[in-house]
């Protein structure tokens, strides 16, 4: 089932298309994400690529198994289970490989970290987070190996297609590398693909994201998580936000900017995050007097008012 044949459905409720419904369309039963952290590192931190990783990076501000010391991944898979079944009556379970780059170590330690969290019995699929730099085929034939069994996504950090964006904030990587990687990836037709796109970046104005939301449609790939621009502690941004350099949109701008994104993106990609967020005191900009549940439904409400949905304005896609 696709989305196109759910689309009335979440058009009535939404209007745009969330993961939850997605998976809803799969099981029977309520399936959650738990976040691992695997030890690994990311080549923009460690040299390979750079140092310092990228500008706005503090994997503790939106990681929180980074803050403590890592436990094995059995102890974290066991403890997400328990505390997401007792909190929302969760049944079933994808170990979401979440913190730095997760590809990022030789195979054999790879399978190893993998095979470990898919040990638990209630866990039914594999999502793993990393960069478009950090894939190559013997890893990506490892991945593919658990779709024989396993529920299996890859989630490949863009944030832009602008390459002078990502010089800026020091990704690392430009957007050539990221659409060689979702073509590698296609040929592994069982592996899911989602990308990750901040919105707010500095030096980007209203163009320059609409023009992001066109090529990431235009790549047929299956799920997008968005995330607005914030400035936390300890990072290379929060000199250039003190400095005046870098500025944050309030919530109202945030979710204008969302829906317009929204009404670019395909109707068949589901959105599996659409508001970013932080944990602790790490926050410095923009402080909403929101909840996350409250931001989502500002977003519903504004495409409600200007009786749209996504992918409406789509221009590599057939919407009716």
């Amino acid at each position: 089932m696709t989305a196109l044949t759910t689309q009335k459905q979440w058009i009535k409720t939404h209007r745009y298309y969330p993961f939850r419904y997605f998976l809803r369309e799969l099981y029977p039963f309520k399936v959650h994400k738990i976040s691992l952290h695997a030890g690994f590192t990311c080549p923009n931190r460690d040299g390979r690529e750079g140092s310092g990783g990228c500008t706005y990076c503090d994997n503790e501000s939106f990681s929180p198994n980074v803050k403590k010391e890592v436990s094995s991944i059995k102890e974290q898979v066991e403890n997400g289970v328990q505390f997401l079944k007792r909190r929302y009556g969760a049944e079933k379970f994808i170990a979401y490989f979440q913190s730095f780059s997760n590809t990022y170590a030789d195979v054999n330690t790879l399978k190893d970290r993998y095979d470990e969290a898919l040990l638990h019995k209630d866990i039914i699929g594999i999502s793993i987070g990393t960069r478009p730099d950090c894939i190559n085929d013997d890893v990506l034939n490892l991945i593919d190996s658990y779709t024989e069994k396993y529920h299996v996504w890859i989630e490949y950090g863009l944030q832009s297609m602008h390459d002078r964006t990502l010089q800026l904030v020091n990704r690392g990587h430009n957007y050539k590398e990221f659409e060689d990687a979702i073509t590698r990836t296609k040929y592994k037709s069982n592996i899911k693909i989602c990308a990750h796109v901040i919105l707010g970046l500095p030096g980007e104005d209203w163009d320059d994201m609409m023009q992001t939301a066109q090529a990431v449609s235009s790549l047929d790939i299956d799920g997008l998580k968005l995330h607005h621009l914030y400035v936390a502690k300890n990072t290379a941004m929060e000199n250039e936000f003190y400095k005046g350099n870098i500025k944050t949109m309030s919530m109202k701008e945030y979710v204008s900017v969302a829906c317009d994104f929204l009404e670019r993106v395909s109707p068949e990609i589901v959105l599996q995050r659409l508001v970013g967020d932080t944990h602790g005191d790490t926050l410095l900009s923009p402080i909403w007097q929101a909840s996350k549940n409250e931001v989502l439904s500002a977003i519903t409400e504004e495409l409600r008012y200007r009786n749209t949905y996504q992918g409406i304005k789509c221009v590599s896609c057939n919407v009716t």
